[in-house]
């Protein structure tokens, strides 16, 4: 793979989907706010997949570089990985596979929080649930009500509101996806990998991956979760060595979960859905705790959602926790 990739251009895939990674305890601290709106949305219905073919990359803001004493962006803690995360299995951009749901493209820009330049040639991996609350590599914990993909037979129907009755307390029922409220990693129980991939940011730190909108499960609210490894090498085998330097949690704002939950197939998850105000994980600071920047036509979901955010990171940090707990948000706002 090259710096200068975009979404149009698709390198030769690698033959190895088994990279090693450096790792350590060190903690960091990551930055991690949005970009202006993108481009609005196209006519007809082909939105996202258009997006993802023209490799369109939306406008981040900030400056080109941060003068001596400065701060880019404002600072947010870590969220943790959840039990759930596959080590960069599969290099590619369309993680979709099959899944059906709202077609969705997801622009990341990665940036050094120091001197505001972007970060080229990092190893990004996504994951997330499908529409019905399910984790590929996982789907043996996901049957059933609490896994969320599927409802117990005497389980009421209908879509979830702004404010569901009976929202879930305390720990995850045995066996129920978490998808970040610590416990460890546990060891995949088949070999599904829908929903999951790994790319590489370009020369301007964009990567861009195309995919559905996510779903829910008892205990959490809608999200995406995401790492960046740094420090490593691309080879015909993956990428190879490194460490990772941010392991977080990306967000849906309620009125963009509302209009998906009437769309099939979400309609048809009758879990108990946690908002964003009730998730634990998310920090509730907005843009700064990975809410993203959402465009998609309000009266036709359906048609498609694109996504952006700027992630700032501390490249010569290490961040790889399994077990981080969330914390609420500690920043200050950044230098004008």
């Amino acid at each position: 793979m090259t710096g200068n990739e975009t979404a149009n251009q698709s390198p030769e895939q690698p033959r190895s989907q088994s990279p090693a990674h450096k790792r350590d305890l060190t903690r960091r601290k990551v930055v991690v706010v949005g970009g202006a709106a993108v481009a609005a949305v196209g006519v007809g219905g082909g939105l996202a997949a258009s997006a993802f073919a023209d490799g369109a990359t939306p406008t981040a803001p900030g400056r080109s570089k941060a003068s001596a004493g400065e701060t880019c962006y404002t600072l947010t803690s870590e969220t943790t990985e959840g039990p759930y995360y596959i080590d960069a299995d599969k290099i590619r951009q369309d993680i979709t596979e099959d899944e059906e749901g709202i077609p969705m493209t997801l622009t990341l820009k990665v940036i050094d929080s120091e001197t505001c330049k972007p970060v080229r040639n990092a190893a990004v991996d996504i994951w997330h649930c499908t529409a019905l609350g399910i984790y590929s590599g996982y789907e043996a914990m996901g049957s059933g009500g609490g896994g969320g993909g599927g409802a117990p037979t005497d389980a009421p129907s209908g879509t979830p509101t702004d404010t569901p009755s009976g929202t879930p307390t305390g720990e995850p029922p045995s066996g129920a996806p978490s998808g970040g409220t610590g416990g460890g990693h546990s060891e995949p129980t088949d070999d599904e990998r829908y929903l999951r991939g790994t790319w590489k940011t370009d020369k301007r730190g964009y990567v861009t991956f195309k995919t559905v909108f996510p779903g829910w499960y008892q205990g959490r609210c809608v999200h995406i979760h995401v790492k960046v490894h740094v420090d490593g090498t691309w080879t015909d085998a993956g990428y190879e060595g490194g460490h990772t330097c941010h392991t977080g949690q990306l967000f849906f704002d309620e009125k963009s979960v509302l209009a998906s939950a009437a769309v099939t197939p979400y309609s048809t998850n009758t879990t108990t859905r946690t908002t964003l105000t009730e998730d634990t994980i998310y920090p509730q600071n907005g843009h700064e705790g990975g809410l993203l920047y959402l465009d998609y036509d309000k009266k036709r979901i359906a048609k498609g959602v694109r996504a952006h955010l700027t992630m700032g990171v501390a490249p010569d940090e290490t961040h790889d926790s399994t077990d981080t707990q969330p914390s609420a948000s500690a920043s200050a706002s950044a230098s004008s």
